[in-house]
């Protein structure tokens, strides 16, 4: 494959692996050496002040940005992933800056460990306002005939399966309220479709449609997605390892020419969670400086 076909696939496809949080495996598992994002002190009349805030795979990578900035805008964040050293770190952070947030260790491929988390956070916090599905993996790209079953079979049960249960244990909750809103972490991979990452692709186009039967099942929440590009994140580096280009070359052909940043991603998450955004719903939103056009 040339550099230039390389390049242009990354761009479309396997970079939307990048926007989502770096949780995988234990065997492929990367201590994420980034510096921890700068933690302003919890303005407590932030515009999600009494808020009961949900997110799944925020040890590191966008989650962890979100949690953070929601935790910032003085919500109650309650957060899972499979790390519980990062989970800890984030909690202690997040609290030692004067936002509100409490780890729980979760493995979103189980569904009765995604009921557990959400029922803990309900218990805790005494009802469920907002969620973030975020929680994903990647691999290595291949073609469809090499591509282990094992890896295809991880990328569904983890990034699509995982926001099936996410939903399914948090929409009672919001319902019982009688408002709610979902945001759910897609890909701009999932947009489209591209060579070599059919595992990624198709669980990230799932995510896609899912969340447009949730919003159009449940009408008085509201459901959308994010479709990130390159962002950077421990993700990131695995793609940029994996594919052999430099971070540069895979934003060449992207409007920005830049990597996007986890809290530029977290920003779309909160507007999407806030009230300006009440009559949105179904909807699919790319984070990817001008990437998919």
């Amino acid at each position: 494959m040339s550099d230039l076909s390389r390049r242009q696939i990354l761009t479309a496809g396997a970079l939307g692996a990048a926007g989502v949080a770096a949780t995988t495996i234990a065997a492929q598992a990367q201590v994420n050496t980034q510096q921890s994002a700068p933690q302003a002190t919890t303005n407590p009349d932030g515009k999600f002040t009494g808020k009961v805030v949900l997110i799944t795979g925020a040890t590191s990578g966008i989650g962890e940005a979100t949690a953070r900035s929601f935790a910032k805008e003085g919500a109650k964040v309650f957060f899972c992933g499979r790390r519980a050293d990062l989970g800890k770190k984030v909690e202690r952070e997040i609290r030692s800056a004067g936002g509100e947030a409490t780890y729980m260790q979760t493995d979103v491929r189980q569904a009765e460990q995604v009921k557990a988390f959400v029922d803990a956070c309900v218990a805790k916090y005494g009802r469920l306002d907002l969620a973030f599905n975020n929680a994903g993996v990647d691999y290595p790209p291949n073609p469809i005939a090499d591509t282990p079953v094992s890896e295809f079979d991880d990328l569904m049960n983890t990034n699509a399966r995982g926001v099936f249960l996410g939903m399914k244990y948090e929409i009672p909750h919001m319902l019982k309220a009688g408002q709610g809103a979902i945001i759910n972490m897609a890909s701009i991979g999932g947009y489209r479709a591209f060579p070599n990452i059919i595992g990624y692709g198709a669980s990230k186009a799932a995510v896609i449609h899912m969340t447009k039967m949730a919003a159009q099942e449940y009408g008085k929440l509201r459901v959308n997605a994010v479709l990130p590009g390159a962002i950077d994140t421990a993700m990131l580096d695995r793609v940029e390892r994996d594919w052999k280009v430099t971070k540069s070359q895979l934003v060449a052909p992207y409007p920005s020419k830049r990597v996007g940043k986890p809290e530029e991603v977290a920003a779309m998450v909160l507007w999407l969670a806030s009230d300006q955004a009440s009559y949105i719903s179904g909807g699919q939103y790319s984070v990817d400086g001008g990437g998919l056009g």
